[in-house]
């Protein structure tokens, strides 16, 4: 693939190097050929893993490149392989893209429409010795954005998983002829025709727009959605939740390539009381200059490097791979940005964070994988100090973006090993697709092996989280203890491997089991739409009481909220607090509408 590789790249790095003023002259070496010198500063900016095309590319050497990255991937679950594949603006119609594990695809455009794809997928055709089994419920870790898609497209994913700011010129098939499947996230994109969700369990549409949505099953959430094109029907007639404007929204950054400027990090302003696609309108945002950041490389930078970058005011992107870290990546400078491509994945090693930041505003960290390590630490992310005073409300949001969080599972040492993976201390933060994950399948998955007591921990006021996916932790999924927090779209499943019921209670040991989201007794003001609490007994028959417990407080409310046993028995007692019919039968589902201070609608 590296000869493949060096042809695509002569032609792609030496537009790069003269459009962006540089010239080849000045980056030949002595002895050395232009092309060496190209494939040596993409290499050198880059590393090996990024791959970037241009129209000018023989389609038949880009097809070949992408097709050995698909078949290295298409199965690669676990694996340590990461990449992105990035397009120059233009078209190509002649390309076909396949999206495997630890892939991200994207367009360097500043627009969607600058770049246009012939076609891209995701299928579900690998799980299994069935071809014809279409299972995309381990569909992870994979994503697109930026980009024109100019023919039908099928996006079959579940958790972990994302398509952002896309036109799609036909309609969008979020399956894979009906295969089981359990997504997953779509943000700030049109669709020119229909948008079929088929068999996902849950989704959650943000910001979106189509001709028509079709499909459901358990919880399918809406939130700024242009007036009209939410589909009709709501719960319990209809698992349809339309939370109507999203209140605010920072859309992700993301690299672009200016002609003048050469690479940039383009930067959407945040978006308040938004309905529809914010691309389509006035597309506001700030360019950073690519010199401002620190362009990290896993093999390579360490947690001492990075930071040295950090403490110098310079913002970090990180390149695919996986950095092992022995202390956290300190993030203490206001509006800093933290960027992973290609499922860049940060693992701790030494009992520590991965990244903890200060109590400062307009924070953006996305696109990142984290991974527990096998000495235990306490979180794998900490934004902002605890109990420190909460920043000014005015001041530019934090904003957390597609971050995926894993213990265990991987092809580690000893077992993966945390006691939390995500503590939000700071307040008047923007949470946007978050998979909280303690694994259920992989490598050294056990009770007493991969052991890890939450999810997530909100400590900090006035956040708001679209998208929040945490499962199988051995207590509580999710602790939220701020005040004015809301939530859009929840889904979890309890752990599946519980050995018995005395090993699982609550409540010092008076309360069947942990409900997957608690919010604590003394909050006053919390708001949640769309959650879906799952229980599938796989290793033990256990009962759990209630599926999500919230004070009986006005101010505290609860829109559309359903319990389902997946399968076995026994299982959910109630819905929400002591309200809600039990499920207790493989494929019961009981739903509550309507939740505040003890009362139900």
């Amino acid at each position: 693939m590296q000869a493949v590789r060096k042809r695509r790249l002569f032609r792609a790095g030496l537009v790069l190097l003269m459009t962006a003023g540089l010239g080849i002259a000045g980056h030949r070496e002595s002895g050395k050929s232009t092309m060496e010198t190209v494939v040596n500063y993409q290499n050198e900016l880059f590393g090996e893993n990024v791959y970037i095309f241009s129209p000018d590319d023989d389609p038949d050497e880009v097809n070949a490149i992408l097709k050995d990255i698909y078949q290295e991937q298409e199965a690669n679950q676990f694996g340590e392989e990461r990449y992105s594949i990035y397009f120059m603006p233009g078209t190509y119609d002649d390309i076909d893209v396949n999206v495997g594990f630890y892939t991200q695809v994207a367009g360097l455009g500043e627009l969607p429409t600058d770049t246009k794809l012939g076609s891209l997928s995701c299928t579900a055709r690998w799980l299994g010795d069935d071809p014809d089994n279409h299972n995309a419920c381990c569909n992870f870790w994979r994503g697109v954005e930026n980009l024109e898609l100019k023919s039908n497209t099928m996006w079959a994913v579940s958790q972990a998983t994302y398509m952002r700011r896309m036109q799609i010129d036909g309609a969008l098939y979020l399956h894979d002829n009906y295969g089981w499947c359990s997504g997953g996230f779509l943000a700030d994109s049109n669709i020119d025709l229909l948008t079929d969700s088929g068999s996902q369990q849950q989704w959650l549409s943000r910001n979106c727009n189509w001709k028509k949505w079709m499909g459901k099953n358990w919880n399918m959430v809406f939130l700024g959605i242009e007036p009209g094109k939410s589909p009709e029907g709501t719960w319990p007639a209809v698992p349809y939740t339309d939370a109507g404007a999203t209140a605010r929204i920072q859309e992700k950054p993301f690299l672009i390539y200016d002609k003048q400027e050469g690479f940039c990090v383009y930067v959407p302003d945040e978006r308040t009381n938004a309905s529809g696609v914010s691309w389509k309108k006035e597309n506001a945002g700030k360019t950073i200059p690519f010199s401002a950041f620190y362009v990290a490389k896993a093999g390579v930078d360490t947690a001492e490097t990075m930071n040295q970058a950090l403490a110098e005011g310079k913002h970090l992107f990180l390149t695919p791979g996986i950095y092992d870290l022995d202390a956290p990546l300190q993030v203490k400078n206001a509006n800093t940005i933290v960027l992973g491509t290609g499922l860049a994945t940060l693992r701790a090693t030494n009992g520590t964070a991965c990244i903890q930041t200060a109590d400062v505003p307009g924070l953006k960290i996305a696109g990142l994988l984290f991974d527990a390590g096998t000495k235990e630490s306490e979180n794998l992310l900490v934004v902002g100090e605890e109990n420190a005073p909460s920043t000014d409300e005015n001041a530019e949001k934090i904003a957390l973006s597609d971050l995926f969080f894993r213990v265990g599972g991987t092809k580690a040492e000893a077992p993966a090993k945390v006691k939390r993976c995500v503590t939000i201390n700071s307040s008047h933060v923007t949470g946007d697709n978050f998979w909280v994950w303690r694994a259920d399948h992989g490598d050294d998955v056990a009770w007493e092996e991969n052991t890890a007591d939450e999810g997530i921990v909100v400590n900090g006021d006035d956040v708001f989280m679209y998208a929040l996916m945490v499962e199988h932790f051995q207590k509580y999924q999710t602790t939220w203890n701020g005040e004015d927090g809301c939530v859009v779209m929840y889904q979890s499943e309890i752990p599946y491997d519980v050995p018995n019921q005395e090993a699982w209670m609550s409540h010092n040991n008076t309360v069947d089991g942990y409900a997957s989201f608690h919010v604590d007794d003394a909050v006053k003001q919390f708001e949640a739409w769309g959650l879906g609490i799952y229980l599938y007994n796989r290793d033990a028959k256990v009962n759990l009481n209630t599926a999500m417990e919230v004070p009986d407080q006005n101010g505290v409310k609860v829109h559309n909220i359903c319990s389902v046993m997946i399968t076995g028995n026994p299982g959910m007692s109630h819905v929400l607090n002591d309200s809600g019919d039990p499920v207790m039968n493989s494929g019961d589902r009981a739903v509550i509408c309507e939740y505040e201070n003890g009362v139900v609608r």
